[in-house]
């Protein structure tokens, strides 16, 4: 007999930076900021498996529920992130993120090797640019 409950898994790799790529992300600015995106994401119903970036950029996993919008879901995260720097003055001068960010599917079965990934943003980023990053995911072909 085949089980007849829904089973979804969407789970996506978003990256977005800082406007202009300005390096504002202070350690300690992101270990308070990650913390609260988790938080928030949980308060509004989005799974964050996991977040982490570099001084000019973020990295975050999220699993999608059926239901949510990949776009209003990036929407939230990042609205909530930048109105809550700048209510908090964590940053001495108006805080926004770039327009635009990066959104790629993730393999279940890949899942782990991501979290890892995102969980290592700072040694990566000693020797990578966020652009050379990119690149990588541009060069894959269908």
């Amino acid at each position: 007999m085949i089980n007849t409950q829904n089973k979804v898994y969407l789970f996506v790799h978003i990256i977005w930076s800082v406007h202009n790529r300005e390096p504002l992300l202070t350690k300690p600015i992101r270990t308070i900021l990650f913390s609260h995106i988790q938080k928030r994401g949980s308060e509004k119903g989005i799974n964050v498996l996991a977040v982490n970036g570099v001084e000019d950029h973020v990295h975050a996993l999220i699993q999608l529920h059926p239901a949510q919008n990949l776009l209003q879901v990036v929407k939230s995260i990042r609205t909530d992130a930048m109105e809550w720097v700048n209510e908090t003055k964590l940053i001495n001068a108006p805080f926004e993120w770039e327009e635009h960010y990066a959104a790629l599917s993730v393999n279940p079965s890949t899942i782990k090797q991501v979290v890892d990934y995102i969980g290592r943003q700072e040694e990566y980023h000693k020797t990578k640019t966020l652009e050379s990053e990119l690149e990588v995911f541009d060069k894959i072909q269908l």
